[in-house]
């Protein structure tokens, strides 16, 4: 018997066709993973069985859940199902959180909506389901506001929220995009174990089929609206037939083509670098405190080779590249670049550019695309030409006239083509790469990619390439350095330490990154 029933499910917004024919059961206590790339449909099919549409929308078809007809139930009957019988997980934790309420309030809100109990019963039903998500009341206490967790800790307090009232089904939209592997793996783990405990129904949408693969019992593959694919989790590899499928398989272990030929000489040199923070005093009297991001840590990049510098979130990473950057003074070593200290010299920072993870938080909305991609030459006391900008737009596969429309007009891809325009504007040696691929599709990521390893040949880069990926480092370092707690702890060229890591957290780290099985 269906928990969830979707068949011939049409949706459209002020009469633009969205989604087309969409159809998929989920059974009690069963995972259905909803694959597909921006823009496929996966999270608007999701709103329709909540019926969380936007105005204009326009839906066909037939939904049922546990015999409800959702598309012909009154919003009362949907309120009522909304919490009691279904859940949603959101992809971003910080924005589906208050962040003006403690985390016990707001999983205690869900149960006082849906529910006739006191407060006091509901705070202590919340922490109970916070309890059952591992954040246990007596080291994570019911009056804690959401900037004071992890992002992991964040999650887990929307799943709480999700699952307060122990609803039949459960919606996780991209639980786990952004989180570093060994906190991904926890996440699923618990999703994995909520279901099994309430005989819940999960759809877990993600645009990464390693991470649903072995989690889900099924998988629905969608493209522009429509489901292009169905099959078992455990052999829809050997079983596809839609060339879509194929692609994203292929997109997920793509290996960019890494055979340019490198100078051994350094380019950046590291060396004993110590980054301390200030802590408040404990007393009037007593000394001040510090907490230590960056110890001791030291490390060449060679001219034309990309280094990968992994760990989990908090470990020092962004630290030690505002470092790197100039951005935040150091309390001890040296930073090098060229041989110039990258401290008393500001003018060599001039050869170092960065791309963030997000590139339409990185950029104003309020200016096209020539000024965006001109900026870097902002410092250097004058404006980009024409021809400058175009040269950028075009290493990068798009056109000239991209120069004069705005960031939103661009998919999530195209922005970080953006990115990385605008790092190479002014012809830099040094190109570091914050989380640059983590949050984009797979076949996206791969054209991202191939595209970096292309401009190193063409241009002679060196990469600082920053991740918390294993899958994604491995297909484009040369080298790998693995930090943890503010130390290098294990260093040496990529397939070596994949093959033969000598370090528990490493293993760690490798054990917790999700894989596909061989194609």
């Amino acid at each position: 018997m269906s928990l969830l029933s979707i068949k011939g499910l049409c949706l459209s917004i002020h009469g633009t066709e969205i989604l087309k024919d969409v159809f998929f059961d989920i059974a009690p206590g069963e995972i259905c993973g909803v694959i597909g790339e921006s823009g496929s449909g996966k999270s608007l099919t999701a709103f329709s069985v909540m019926q969380l549409l936007p105005r204009g929308a326009e839906t066909s078809g037939e939904i049922r859940l546990s015999g409800l007809d959702v598309l012909a139930a009154r919003e009362s009957e949907l309120c009522r199902m909304r919490g009691s019988d279904l859940g949603m997980v959101f992809q971003e934790p910080m924005t589906a959180l208050n962040p003006v309420q403690t985390i016990g309030a707001q999983v205690a809100e869900t149960i006082l909506i849906h529910q006739d109990v006191s407060k006091a019963e509901a705070m202590a039903r919340a922490a109970e389901t916070l309890e059952r998500c591992e954040l246990p009341n007596d080291r994570f206490p019911l009056g804690r506001y959401p900037h004071e967790l992890s992002g992991g800790q964040r999650q887990r307090v929307v799943i709480a929220m999700a699952i307060a009232l122990q609803p039949k089904l459960l919606i996780a939209d991209e639980p786990t995009t952004a989180l570093d592997v060994t906190t991904q793996a926890e996440i699923l783990r618990l999703l994995k174990r909520l279901v099994d405990e309430d005989d819940m129904g999960l759809m877990l949408i993600s645009h990464d089929l390693a991470v649903v693969t072995d989690l889900a019992d099924h998988i629905v593959i969608m493209k522009d609206g429509e489901v292009v694919e169905t099959g078992e989790a455990a052999t829809l590899h050997k079983s596809m037939q839609h060339p879509y499928t194929k692609a994203l398989f292929e997109a997920s272990g793509h290996q960019p083509d890494r055979t340019a030929t490198r100078i051994e000489a350094p380019l950046l040199s590291v060396e004993g670098v110590i980054r301390d923070y200030a802590l408040p005093r404990t007393s009037l009297l007593g000394p001040p405190g510090h907490f230590r991001a960056v110890d001791a840590v030291s490390f060449d990049i060679r001219r034309g080779e990309c280094l990968g510098l992994v760990g989990e979130s908090g470990c020092g990473k962004s630290t030690l590249t505002r470092a790197i950057l100039g951005l935040d003074p150091i309390q001890g070593g040296r930073i090098t670049l060229d041989g110039r200290d990258i401290h008393s010299d500001a003018e060599v920072r001039q050869k170092m550019q960065v791309v963030f993870q997000d590139p339409f938080g990185s950029f104003n909305p309020r200016h096209r695309v020539a000024r965006l991609v001109g900026e870097p030459f902002y410092r250097l006391g004058r404006s980009a030409t024409e021809a400058e900008i175009d040269d950028a737009l075009v290493s990068v596969g798009l056109t000239p006239s991209d120069k004069y429309k705005y960031i939103h007009e661009f998919s999530g891809g195209q922005r970080q083509r953006i990115a990385i325009a605008r790092a190479l504007i002014i012809k830099p040696e040094l190109i570091i790469l914050d989380e640059a691929v983590s949050a984009l599709d797979v076949s996206i990521r791969a054209q991202i990619l191939d595209l970096l390893v292309d401009l190193s040949v063409d241009h002679g880069l060196t990469y600082l390439f920053i991740t918390h990926d294993l899958t994604v480092v491995r297909t484009i370092a040369d080298r790998i350095l693995v930090m943890q707690n503010g130390r290098i702890i294990e260093r040496g060229d990529t397939e070596t330490l994949f093959d033969a890591p000598t370090q528990p957290y490493t293993r760690r780290l490798l054990d917790a990154a999700p894989r596909l099985p061989h194609v």
